[in-house]
This record gives structure tokens, C-alpha cells and sequence, in this order.
């Protein structure tokens, strides 16, 4: 037989009253760094948005027709992404989300989406993220999740693409 045990009531509140202190620290958290990234990324086309207590940065780093190498004209902004977070942002985690166009099988983009992810992961570790604070994760061509739906080849640039998402690791370590 078990035994149930109860919480006193001020304990209860005590925890509720924390765990919203602790919401409002991340959103603060998560504004600055926006702040800070859309001032830094004023001369990039990136855009910013919050959601769940997540920032996610939807990149400019496109990528060739079945090609997952970082474009030279990709990496000034994705370097000034890394030494930004390295620099001022401790305890966040960034997860590169890769992406494809519709064109070839979907397992055959998933591993394409993957590589993307993982090259633009090496880099940013090369300019100065932990490696620890970087995961990485591929959508291939999932529906939802292009940009300009069907639309490949020289038309699908805007699908051959990388998202970065960043949280916090005590947020990842709580959920």
C-alpha cells in the first residue's frame, strides 16, 4: 500500500511563486539576446521570433542544389552569431535545424538536412560555441516547414536553409 503525502499550501506557493520568477528570468534572457542579435544583424536578412521560451532565428545561410557546405557568403553572419552568444550569452543551447527542398526522396533529404545542420554546427563551434552548447537536428523537406511550398531547384533556394533556435540549458534540463 502506498501513502499519499500532501504539500502544504505556502510550500506550494512558495514553488509556484519560483517557478514564475524563473519564466520571467528566461524571457528577460531571451529579449536581451534579441536585442542584442537583431542590432548585430541589422545589415543581415534574419529574422527573429519568440515562441515556448525560445528564440528562433530564421538564418540567411542558404544552401547549394544537394549540397550541405557552409556558403562563403553564409559565414560572416553565422560568425557574428557564435562569438555574440559565445561572448555574452552564457547557458544557452542552439540547435541548427536543417532543411531542404522537396526534390529527391525524403530519406535521402532527412540525411541531406543533417548534414546541412551538422556543417553549420561545426562552424559555429569553429568561431567559438561549445560544442556542448550545439545540437543539431534535420527536417528534410517536411511540408510544413517551407518556405516557399514544392518549390525546388533554382527556385527552392529559400527551402535549402538552416534555422537556429536558441534556449537555455536549465530550460532543456527542466523539461
Amino acid at each position: 500500500m502506498g501513502c499519499a503525502s500532501y504539500v502544504k499550501r505556502d510550500e506550494y506557493d512558495a514553488t509556484i511563486a519560483e517557478l514564475r520568477a524563473n519564466d520571467a528570468r528566461h524571457d528577460q534572457r531571451l529579449d536581451q539576446i534579441q536585442a542584442t542579435l537583431e542590432k548585430r544583424f541589422a545589415d543581415y536578412d534574419a529574422r527573429f521570433a519568440q515562441f515556448e521560451g525560445r528564440l528562433h532565428v530564421e538564418t540567411t545561410a542558404h544552401f547549394a542544389y544537394g549540397k550541405a557546405e557552409v556558403r562563403e557568403a553564409d559565414k560572416p553572419m553565422l560568425a557574428d552569431f557564435a562569438k555574440t552568444l559565445a561572448a555574452h550569452h552564457e547557458g544557452v543551447l542552439v540547435t541548427v535545424e536543417g532543411f531542404t527542398d522537396p526534390a529527391g526522396s525524403a530519406s535521402y533529404n532527412k540525411r541531406l538536412g543533417q548534414r546541412r545542420a551538422d556543417a553549420v554546427r561545426d562552424f559555429l563551434v569553429s568561431q567559438g560555441l561549445d560544442a556542448d552548447q550545439v545540437r543539431t537536428v534535420s527536417y528534410g523537406e517536411a511540408d510544413n516547414r517551407q518556405i516557399r511550398p514544392g518549390a525546388w531547384g533554382d527556385d527552392g533556394l529559400a527551402n535549402r536553409r538552416v534555422a537556429l533556435v536558441i534556449d537555455f540549458v536549465e530550460a532543456v534540463a527542466a523539461r
